[in-house]
């Protein structure tokens, strides 16, 4: 992993994410942790990393603000989030019944829900990384966890 291309910190707007539940703050708090232990990120054209990012909602838009680790500014991108609003719904119903499954489901039932819930959270990465295409280099672990920081942003209630 390069030392440059890779996120060293980042920041979820607060007032645009509101409270989940805990499952939900704890799986926010996992792709936190494991995107800043291991990813792959960079801006092309620009080699100023390692990099900070900071994501929020504005308007029905997502937007990731990109800065050098000393917080220089160096990119915003304002993503629409309409390409993302079925897989989200999908996800998040698919989520609903997994919770529920783990207190009284048997494993194999649990199990069906679980693959799912990843092949829902994979479509959604795929869409992530298609949309930064060109904006932010990036690998597939890295979007999957950033997809669900995506995620976070919608756990309002």
């Amino acid at each position: 992993m390069s030392e440059t291309n890779r996120l060293v910190a980042i920041t979820l707007d607060e007032s645009s994410i509101g409270r989940g539940t805990a499952d939900q703050e704890h799986e926010r708090e996992i792709a936190i942790y494991d995107l800043i232990d291991e990813n792959t990120f960079g801006v092309p054209g620009v080699d100023r990393g390692p990099y900070t990012l900071g994501i929020a909602l504005h308007d029905a838009k997502l937007a990731l603000e990109i800065k050098t680790e000393g917080g220089d500014a160096i990119v915003a991108h304002i993503l629409s989030l309409t390409p993302f609003r079925k897989i989200l719904k999908d996800y998040f119903l698919v989520c609903e019944s997994y919770y529920a499954a783990i207190r009284t489901a048997t494993p194999a039932q649990i199990e069906a829900i679980d693959m799912g819930r990843r092949g829902l959270h994979n479509e959604g990465a795929n869409l992530l990384a298609e949309r930064l295409k060109g904006k932010i280099d990036t690998d597939m672990d890295t979007a999957r966890r950033l997809f669900t920081l995506v995620t976070a942003l919608h756990w309002k209630g």
